[in-house]
C-alpha cells in the first residue's frame, strides 16, 4: 500500500519566517512586613543579590524583561516585573531563582498574570500610524513610556456566539475610541485555557490622565457590554531594577 507523503511547503527566499509567539508574565510581588526590620546591610544584600538575577534574565537573548514600581498607586503590592520570551522555560527558571533568593523568602505574589501573544482578529485594519510593534502582534516590543497599566479581561459567553461580522462591527467602534489617544499604546495577550482570565491587557502611557480618558470613554461603547470582569487594575511605574528594589525601604 503506497505511504501518502505530506505536502512539502517551499518558503521564497526572500520572505521572513513567521515570527513566533511569546510567553508573557505579569508577576506583582509584594514584601513581607518582616523585611523592612532587618538591619540596613542585610536589606541591601538581599536587594543586590535580586538584582543581579533581574540583570542576569534580561540578558538572555530573546527575553525582555522590564521592571515597575506601585509604591504610592497601589497598596496590595510593591512591584511587577513584566517578562516576555519565545521560550517558556526562561519564565520558569526566572521564577524559582527568585524564589530561592534571600529577598524571594520574604516575598508573596498576590497577582500573577500568565499569557500568549497571537495574532488580533479585529485589529488588522485598526493599527495607529507608526506605532511600534504594530506588524502582527505576534511580538511584544515594549515602548520607553514612563507608564504601564495592566488588567486581566473576560468576556461573556455570550459574545463569542456573535457572527464574525457583528463582532467585528462592535470591535470597530471600540478601536477607533483607542485611536483618538494616540498618546497609549496597547499590548493584548491571550490566556485562554493558560489561566483565569481570557486576556491580559497592558497600555503604555506618559500620561496617565490620557488612559484614564480612555478607560472612560470606552465604557460607552457597545462591545464594553460584553465585559465579564476587567479588574483588578494596576498603576505600574516603570523604572530600572535598582530603583524598584530601594522603594522597597
Amino acid at each position: 500500500m503506497a505511504v501518502q507523503q505530506s505536502p512539502i511547503t517551499v518558503r521564497d527566499a526572500t520572505t521572513p519566517p513567521p515570527a513566533k509567539r511569546q510567553f508573557v508574565r505579569f508577576a506583582f510581588h509584594r514584601v513581607r512586613p518582616e523585611w523592612r526590620r532587618l538591619d540596613r546591610e542585610q536589606r541591601a544584600e538581599h536587594r543586590e543579590e535580586a538584582r543581579a538575577l533581574i540583570a542576569r534574565t534580561a540578558a538572555i537573548e530573546g527575553a525582555v524583561l522590564r521592571t515597575y514600581s506601585l509604591a504610592g498607586t497601589r497598596g496590595d503590592a510593591d512591584f511587577m516585573i513584566w517578562l516576555v520570551s519565545e521560550d517558556l522555560d526562561h519564565l520558569h527558571t526566572f521564577a524559582a531563582k527568585l524564589n530561592a533568593t534571600q529577598l524571594g523568602a520574604y516575598l508573596e505574589t498576590p497577582y500573577h498574570y500568565f499569557a500568549m501573544t497571537k495574532r488580533s482578529t479585529y485589529v488588522d485594519r485598526h493599527e495607529h500610524p507608526g506605532s511600534e510593534g504594530k506588524s502582527s502582534r505576534m511580538v511584544i516590543v515594549p515602548g520607553n513610556r514612563k507608564y504601564l497599566f495592566v488588567y486581566p479581561f473576560v468576556k461573556t459567553r455570550a459574545w463569542y456566539r456573535l457572527p464574525q461580522e457583528e463582532r467585528q462591527r462592535q470591535m470597530g467602534e471600540h478601536i477607533a475610541m483607542g485611536h483618538r489617544y494616540p498618546t497609549v499604546k496597547i499590548n493584548t495577550t491571550y490566556s485562554f485555557g493558560l489561566d483565569d482570565q481570557e486576556f491580559v491587557v497592558a497600555f503604555e502611557t506618559d500620561h496617565v490622565a490620557d488612559f484614564l480618558d480612555l478607560v472612560q470613554e470606552m465604557r460607552e461603547s457597545e462591545a464594553s457590554t460584553h465585559t465579564v470582569r476587567d479588574t483588578p487594575s494596576f498603576t505600574c511605574i516603570r523604572c530600572e531594577p535598582e530603583a524598584m528594589l530601594a522603594a522597597l525601604g
